[in-house]
Parts: structure tokens; sequence; C-alpha cells
């Protein structure tokens, strides 16, 4: 019965679920000639207030600068695509733009991008949703904005989520997750500053396909290893070199959320370590968290860890088979 009961919660909770949850409004201000711009925004629903009332966030433009006409907006799945002709006086050095209001954990990327100079990119939060133009690129904030980039990427990209979890549940002991998180960290580096700088790339739905495989995969081998403790499979042996083979294919996956962000010329190699170094940061939180919580549940509450993480392999195993159907029959 209790099996039951977790299948279900796990079959509820999968469908809202979704593979790279880093996918933050974006609000991107081009210049097309001298004192004419073209603001464009992309507002997720589920990030603006009241979900479906996608009206409620509006884009804030400089202050020497008025619309030439009234904006231009359209509904697509799961967001509301909007653009606008924008007449400046002046330079707009030193002005604001961004949205009116971002409530919750929600993010956004605002951009800049001037005929001539560097293109400029911040991360706007609830406490500041608007950004002030630069004169030029500031590399620490560039810097500070793509570590915190990363990091939340980890940390609520649901399907990189779940691979690390069942990597450290399948792994459990000290120096052999710390070998399988490295390898793990080092191939996805690989593809994602690969793919990022033009060498390699894959679509986005293979990709999202493989990584749905990926944490299957490791669900089925924590059901194994519940069944038969003894058992030794390729995995279990060498867990390390798993993780690479599959940390190549995630990384696919995070250069694909970076380069939805975009990155900001003149910094490019600033923002790529930076959201590199914020993935593995999250990476290690999530690692250091779930060994955390199977040492205390050992300590105090022994007879309950294997149905622990019984009911955590069908949680995972579930929801990584139906990203997987999803993403490979839709």
């Amino acid at each position: 019965m209790i099996r039951w009961l977790v299948v279900l919660l796990a079959a509820l909770i999968a469908p809202p679920l979704a593979a790279d949850e880093l996918r933050p409004a974006v609000v991107e201000l081009s210049e097309r000639a001298p004192g004419e711009w073209t603001l464009e925004w992309k507002l997720p629903i589920a990030a603006m207030p009241g979900g479906a009332a996608a009206g409620l966030a509006r884009p804030v433009i400089p202050a020497n600068c008025t619309m030439a006409g009234e904006p231009v907006q359209r509904a697509a799945p799961l967001e509301l695509l909007g653009s606008a002709r924008l007449a400046c006086d002046g330079a707009i050095t030193g002005q604001g733009f961004g949205l009116t209001e971002l409530l919750g954990n929600s993010d956004a990327i605002a951009r800049m991008v001037p005929l001539e100079g560097a293109v400029q990119t911040f991360r706007l939060t609830a406490d500041a949703p608007t950004a002030t133009i630069a004169a030029a690129p500031d590399r620490w904030q560039v810097a500070r904005d793509y570590f915190v980039i990363g990091t939340e990427h980890i940390l609520w990209g649901w399907d990189h989520l779940l691979f690390v979890i069942a990597l450290v549940l399948l792994v459990r002991r000290g120096w052999p997750v710390v070998k399988a998180a490295t390898a793990f960290t080092l191939a996805h580096s690989i593809t994602l500053v690969g793919t990022t700088l033009g060498y390699t790339g894959l679509s986005s739905r293979p990709v999202e396909a493989l990584i749905a495989l990926s944490i299957v995969f490791l669900a089925v081998e924590l059901a194994h290893r519940l069944r038969d403790p003894e058992r030794v499979t390729w995995t279990r042996r060498w867990p390390w070199l798993v993780a690479f083979a599959f940390g190549l294919v995630h990384g696919f996956g995070f250069a694909g959320a970076l380069a939805e962000i975009g990155l900001p010329q003149g910094e490019v190699a600033a923002a790529l370590v930076a959201f590199n170094v914020g993935v593995e940061a999250g990476q290690l939180l999530v690692i250091a968290g779930v060994l955390a919580v199977m040492s205390v549940i050992g300590r105090v509450a022994a007879p309950f860890e294997t149905p622990a993480v019984r009911a955590a392999t069908y949680v995972i195993g579930l929801t990584g088979s139906f990203w997987l159907f999803e993403r490979v029959l839709l």
C-alpha cells in the first residue's frame, strides 16, 4: 500500500516539473539606429503575478525614452511575448529598464544591446526588478549574476537535481560520491563550454530525452541495489564512469539554458566560468544535503532508511519515466 501511495504521489507531481526550469523572464533593449531602440520581452506565465494574469507585469523603459506607438503583445505557450519601438532623447547611460515587478523567487534577465560597444546583461530580482545601464559592463557584476544563475539552475532544474540525488543515493559513501560528482562536473563542463563557444552541440529534444533516460537508468540501478545489495554492476563498480558519460549529456542541457539567457559581449569568459562555478556550487549543496539527511536517518531512525530510499527511488523513477515518454512521444 505504501508503495502504491508513493507511485500515486509521484504521478501527481511529475507533470508540472519540467526540464531546465531556468526559464526566466527576458527583457532586451536593442539599438536600431541613433536614438531608435527596440524593446522586446518574454514573460513566462509562472513567473508573473497571478499565474495566468499575464498583463500585470509590464516593461520599464529608460526615463528619456518614449514608446513610438502601441506595444505589440502575443500569447505563446506558457509565456507572453511583446515588443515596442522606442525613441530616446540622448544617451541612455545611467537610465533604468526592466520590469515593474517580480514576485517570490522568480528572476529575470535584462540585456542592453547597443550598435557600438559591449552588450550588458543584468539579473533582475523581486527586490531589484530594474537595472541601471552602465557606461561599460562591470566584470564583477557579470560574474556575480551568472554565478547566482548557475546555482539556481541546478537547484531549480528538476531533471539535473533528480540525477544528482539519485547518484548520491546509489553511491552513498563519501569518497566514491566525491569522485562521481567530480566526474559529472568535468563532463558537463566540457560540453557546456564546447557548445557555448560553438565547437559542438545537439538539438534540445534528444538532449532532454537522454537526460530523462539518465534519471531512469539510475532509478533502475537503485531498485536493483535495494533488491540485491550484493549484486555488482558496472554502475556500482565504476560510478564515476557512468556519471562522466551522463554528465556530457547534461552539459548540453546546461548550455541550452545558458543560450536562452545569452552571454554578455566582452565578458563571455567571466560569465561562462561564473555560471559553471555556480552550477558546481549548487550541486555540492545538493550532495551535502542528501548525505546529511541520510546520515541523520541512519543514526536516529535506522529502520526507516531503506523504506525512505525505496520511496525516493519510486518517485525518481516514475518522474524520469514520465519525462522520457513525454519527450520522445510528444
